[in-house]
Formats: structure tokens, C-alpha cells, sequence
């Protein structure tokens, strides 16, 4: 292994490793505000952590668009929404199936919805190709930020409401102790994925990796790390609800990456960008997110669908998406 290679690896490491280690405070000090808060779990993880953990992905697309490299921005969204997928797949395999299951509100149908609306629309203005753009910001983007906004609005207005919990009270940090953790946390976050990135793109120039095949495969599993990370921990502090919104809130909030990175773009339109590989990403994270969404509704009943098949479908799917992606990059 040469130099600039072994550099690259020892840097992915140890910013994977603070990852790891802001992750798990992104789920305590988000759980925490969930209850100080008065906001419940599905809202906080749809918000506050899906905003936080996405955090690389909006340094990466900003970064590559700003590189004239759109390839890269558009096919880390795409293959990073497959990539929470597989996490919750994995991780509900993991922590009991149906038991997993039935501790998510109902409510998230709603965030799921969203999140597939999303990313269809986006698939759709990005094959559309009709070239408007308002002050050098492509018509795409801002439909996807009215979509965005429309659709965090229906979550919120049917968010469940958890009752108090007067037992653990007293082991609740304070309101501004939990805000500055939570925020020190989501810096860690920005810090590791600014390192990240450049250690994934230094290794992707040594082997000679092209642009779109690495923003699905590569880059998306780097930038997903926050999410599965903080999904894994919440699962631990039994805050299901969090998990899961963090995980479709973060697919939502990536699909509205491409309308915060489009003005970077001076390429012209971002969404316009699009190749076959990111629509074949795209697909499938909409059939993943369509599987989870099934699991969701049905909450642990296994009479129609069982459950661990399902969810290992899913993960087989992902695994199928990644060999289409290749086959067409």
C-alpha cells in the first residue's frame, strides 16, 4: 500500500470512529429534548437528528457541485436513502422483527410517504429536463423545497402524542444541557464528514473509481454512517420512534439536499443532471422505502407479509440495487 493510500485509509478511520462516537450522543441528547421538548420522538428524529446525521451528505453535494462534479452529489443522495434502508432493515433483523415493529407509531406512514414523494419527484423533474430556472436556481429545486416543506408540515400536524414519563424525569439532563450537547455532537458530525469525504474521494482518485458509481456505493455508505450510528443507539435507549424518523426523515431531508446544493451548480440545473445509474438508485430506494413502509403499517402482524423475510428481501435488495448501479456506471 503506497503513501497517499495508507493516509487516506488511517483518516477514514478515525473520523468513522468519531462518527461512532457523536452518533451515540445524537440519540441520547435527541431523545432527551424529545421529552423536554414536548416535540415526542418521531418529530425530534424527523427534525432535529435526520437533519444532523445528514449533515455529510450536504457537505459532500455542496462540495462536489462546487467541483463541477454532479455525478458525485446526485448519486450519493440516491445511494445514500438505499443505504438507510438497509439499515433499518439490518438493524429491526437485529432488535426482534415484529417486537421492533410494534413499538413505531402508526403515524409514520406519514414520514414515509414523504420521503418516497420525494425522491420520486425528484426522479421525475430530473427526467423531465424542461431547463427553467429562477435567479439561477433550477424550477426542480424549488418545487422539491415546496414539496419538502408541504410534506414536514403533514408530519408534524400527525405527529403521535406520547404521554409524560414522570419516572425518568429525574434522570433527564438539562433543557440547555441537552441543547449543547446535542449541538457539539452535530459538529462532531460535520468535522468527521468533512474528513470522510476527502479521505473517500483520496482513495476512489488511487483506484481509479468513477464519480457516479462512487456517490452510490462508496461515498453514500461513508455519509450514512451518522444514520445508521444514531439509529442503532436509539434502537439501545428503546427510542424505536426516533430511529425510525431519523432514518425516512433523513431520506427526505437528502432529497432536498439537491435543491440547497443546486445554486452551487453552475453547470445548470443539478436535478438535470441525472444519468440512468442515479434513476436506477433512485427506483430502488423507493421499492425499499415501499417494503419498510408495508412493515410499518402492518406493525408486527405476520399473517400477510412475515416479517423477517421481508426485511431480508430488503437487504437482498439493496445488494441487487449496488450490481444494477455497477452495471450501468
Amino acid at each position: 500500500m503506497d503513501s497517499p493510500l495508507l493516509q487516506a485509509a488511517l483518516l477514514f478511520a478515525g473520523s468513522a470512529a468519531l462518527v461512532i462516537f457523536c452518533g451515540i450522543y445524537l440519540a441520547k441528547y435527541g431523545d432527551a429534548l424529545a421529552e423536554l421538548m414536548g416535540w415526542g420522538r418521531l418529530w425530534v428524529g424527523t427534525i432535529l437528528v435526520a437533519v444532523a446525521t445528514s449533515l455529510p451528505e450536504l457537505v459532500t453535494n455542496i462540495t462536489a457541485v462546487s467541483r463541477d462534479d454532479p455525478g458525485l452529489a446526485v448519486g450519493n443522495i440516491f445511494g445514500a436513502n438505499m443505504v438507510n434502508m438497509f439499515a433499518l432493515s439490518s438493524v429491526a433483523l437485529v432488535f426482534g422483527g415484529a417486537q421492533f415493529f410494534r413499538r413505531v407509531s402508526p403515524e409514520q406512514k406519514y414520514l414515509v410517504l414523504v420521503a418516497m414523494a420525494l425522491t420520486g419527484s425528484a426522479i421525475l423533474l430530473g427526467t423531465a429536463r424542461a431547463g427553467l430556472s429562477i435567479f439561477d436556481i433550477g424550477l426542480p429545486a424549488v418545487l422539491i423545497l415546496a414539496v419538502y416543506l408541504g410534506g414536514m408540515r403533514l408530519v408534524y400536524v400527525t405527529r403521535p402524542q406520547e404521554a409524560e414519563n414522570d419516572e425518568s424525569a429525574s434522570e433527564l439532563p438539562s433543557l440547555r444541557k441537552a441543547w449543547t450537547m446535542f449541538g457539539l455532537a452535530s459538529l462532531g458530525v460535520i468535522v468527521a464528514a468533512i474528513a470522510l469525504t476527502f479521505s473517500a474521494q483520496s482513495i476512489a482518485d488511487e483506484t481509479g473509481v468513477s464519480s457516479s458509481f462512487l456517490g452510490v456505493i462508496a461515498v453514500a455508505l461513508v455519509t450514512t454512517m451518522p444514520e445508521a450510528t444514531t439509529t442503532i443507539a436509539a434502537v439501545r435507549l428503546r427510542a424505536v420512534d426516533l430511529a425510525v424518523g431519523n432514518l425516512y426523515g433523513s431520506c427526505a431531508f437528502n432529497v432536498l439536499i439537491l435543491a440547497v446544493a443546486d445554486p452551487f451548480y453552475r453547470g445548470g440545473v443539478l436535478v438535470e443532471s441525472f444519468e440512468n445509474v442515479h434513476r436506477a438508485a433512485g427506483l430502488f430506494a423507493i421499492s425499499l422505502m415501499g417494503l419498510g413502509l408495508v412493515q410499518i403499517l402492518l406493525r408486527g402482524e405476520q399473517r400477510f407479509v412475515p416479517i423477517k423475510p421481508t426485511l431480508a428481501l430488503m437487504c437482498i435488495g439493496y445488494v441487487v440495487g449496488l450490481l444494477v448501479v455497477f452495471r450501468l456506471s
